[in-house]
């Protein structure tokens, strides 16, 4: 039995990849499905998907953030010469922020009770409010790593894997009730960040850096095309873009406490913390990037939203690193070029396509 959408989200995500499938046929079979949709419920009607332009032009300014916030917590890491501290310290400030929110959102809480009754129906399944896991590893990897390897070569380190984890997930329709067809642009833009990657981490490379803290960063960045998948899904079932990022913070955060405490068995508690207010700004930081991701993952894909993130990242990474740069990071001009080809790479990969 086919699935039919039962939100506006599903409805719009459907239009627009049916639409580029097939033309007026797939625009047709998509308006079929508003209509069945509508039918049963008359509160939920069909409405267009927001601009694909837009939404790129918000995940360029996400990218941005992301970037600022690896800067922040890559630097409170160092300062506190204890990655784990520094990560449970980002999101458990996060969750506060987000905890205050929701207290105060009637369409949250709303959304947490949607979110119950899907789970106890099994409409949703449980893995799917483990994205903060990943988000967990990503916030690790920038404590750990980032203010060693500086923000451009910590942001291009974790490009290819949120470009296979875009690919795999658009493609198989994981965490989704369709799958977005596979183009020939998309396979280009996608390339060509990928070769981007490759080129400006040869520059980068330095010999007396761990393989780890290279590998890190790429492991966290294929969990983040995973936890924008199940983020979005979250968001489509609570109707609400705060309560998956809530139920996103929980997870994150009970895994990087339980972390912390796991390394305290081991390791001593820093001396102090510093006094820098902006140093714990990491955490509000992450409830835009993954509230915002949330919100816009069923109009663009994990791939193309992931590709303009990657974009915003490296925008911003090479002006954090040229005006704010960590100690010992160097901005070579093989990095500079290589975020001229994935901004090529990424306009290539929005444009209008022919399946394949």
């Amino acid at each position: 039995m086919s699935h039919v959408p039962e939100t506006t989200d599903e409805i719009a995500a459907v239009g627009e990849d049916s639409a580029d499938a097939t033309g007026p046929a797939g625009a047709a079979r998509a308006a079929g499905a508003a209509h069945a949709a509508g039918a049963g419920s008359p509160t939920v009607r069909a409405r267009r998907p927001a601009p694909v332009a837009l939404a790129l032009a918000v995940a360029l300014g996400i990218g941005a953030i992301s970037a600022t916030q690896s800067r922040v917590n890559g630097e409170l890491g160092r300062r506190l010469d204890d990655g784990f501290i520094a990560a449970a310290l980002s999101f458990g400030s996060g969750l506060l922020i987000l905890a205050v929110a929701l207290a105060l959102s009637p369409v949250g809480r709303r959304g947490i009770g949607r979110v119950r009754t899907a789970l106890r129906e099994q409409r949703l399944p449980f893995s799917y409010l483990l994205g903060g896991c990943a988000g967990a590893l990503f916030a690790l990897s920038q404590t750990l790593t980032a203010a060693v390897l500086g923000i451009a070569s910590f942001t291009i380190a974790g490009v290819a894997g949120q470009m296979l984890a875009g690919l795999l997930i658009d493609r198989t329709g994981y965490a989704a009730d369709f799958k977005r067809t596979l183009s020939g642009q998309r396979v280009l833009g996608a390339t060509l960040v990928l070769a981007a990657v490759v080129w400006a981490v040869s520059s980068q490379v330095r010999t007396e850096i761990p393989e780890w803290m290279l590998i890190l960063p790429f492991l966290a960045g294929l969990g983040t095309g995973w936890q924008q998948a199940v983020n979005g899904r979250v968001r489509v079932v609570a109707d609400s873009a705060l309560t998956a990022t809530f139920t996103s913070f929980a997870a994150g955060t009970i895994v990087l406490v339980a972390a912390v405490l796991i390394r305290a068995l081991f390791a001593d508690w820093p001396s102090g913390f510093p006094a820098e207010p902006w140093l714990y700004s990491g955490g509000l930081l992450g409830c835009i990037l993954i509230g915002a991701s949330a919100a816009l993952v069923r109009t663009t894909g994990v791939l193309l939203m992931g590709l303009g993130i990657i974009s915003g990242q490296l925008v911003s990474a090479l002006v954090i690193d040229l005006f704010w740069p960590t100690e010992g990071s160097q901005l070579s001009v093989i990095t500079v070029l290589a975020v001229g080809v994935s901004l090529i790479g990424v306009t290539v990969a929005s444009l209008r396509r022919r399946t394949l």
